[in-house]
């Protein structure tokens, strides 16, 4: 690889991942320019991260160095962007918002009609089932975290273990009313400032709540968006202001 080429910024994504999408607009709004790599298409992109050791996106690198995409401030100290204060929702407020996620994601799975769940998403291997399941399990990962199981990359990539709808629906229920509980318990004496044990970098435990509800919050327009485009007008349809304040992509699908 050319010294020309290692100094260009470069991106790893792939489609329908909501960070990724957030990562490449959070460079264009900037006027950064990279090279955009999508390893869904790209054969060598993934051959290009296996010097860092890394087989994930998004990833953001510079030379020798990296970033992981997850994390924006990483990637603004990576490009030499000045982010400023952190500005992040209170714990109350995105309690508030994960459950009526969770709500609309349930209202939005029964719309799905059964013959379209093995359906793929455009340019991505994901179904419609996968993606229903993908939304239920990000909050899912945050309550096993708080059980003691770490988040690993591979946690997010989970497929559902039965695709049809009353199984998505059921398991959506459930974790409602198990976040619910947490936060009715454990969740009212928690230090938020502690260190979450997250794979993609240094967070504290108010953060990684904080992208528990965009990045399940993001597929959830995703979801909509999905019913939309079979003609089928989202029930209760979640407007922009439950997405104000909240660090998420501008675009839906990209």
């Amino acid at each position: 690889m050319s010294a020309a080429l290692d100094d260009q910024v470069r991106v790893y994504w792939m489609t329908g991942c909501t960070s990724c999408l957030r990562t490449k607009e959070f460079l264009a709004r900037r006027r950064v320019p990279f090279l955009s790599r999508n390893v869904l298409v790209d054969d060598g992109a993934y051959a290009e991260l296996e010097r860092f050791g890394l087989r994930q996106v998004p990833i953001v690198t510079r030379g020798e160095a990296w970033a992981n995409g997850q994390v924006l401030r990483d990637v603004a100290d990576l490009v030499g962007i000045d982010l400023g204060a952190p500005q992040i929702l209170p714990v109350a407020e995105l309690r508030r918002r994960q459950d009526a996620i969770l709500a609309g994601a349930a209202r939005f799975i029964a719309q799905l009609p059964e013959a379209t769940l093995a359906t793929q998403l455009p340019d991505r291997p994901r179904s419609h089932a996968d993606l229903a399941y993908h939304i239920v399990n990000i909050v899912d990962a945050f309550l096993e975290h708080e059980a003691g199981i770490p988040l690993t990359y591979e946690a997010y990539f989970r497929l559902p273990p039965s695709a049809d709808r009353a199984a998505l629906l059921t398991y959506a229920e459930d974790v409602r009313a198990r976040l619910k509980a947490w936060f009715d318990g454990p969740g009212r004496t928690r230090d938020w400032t502690s260190t979450a044990e997250v794979y993609y970098g240094a967070q504290s435990l108010h953060e990684f709540l904080e992208r528990t509800t965009w990045h399940s919050g993001q597929h959830t327009r995703q979801l909509m968006w999905v019913l939309e485009g079979m003609g089928i007008e989202p029930d209760g349809k979640l407007d922009d202001a439950l997405w104000a304040g909240l660090p998420m992509p501008e675009e839906v699908w990209g």
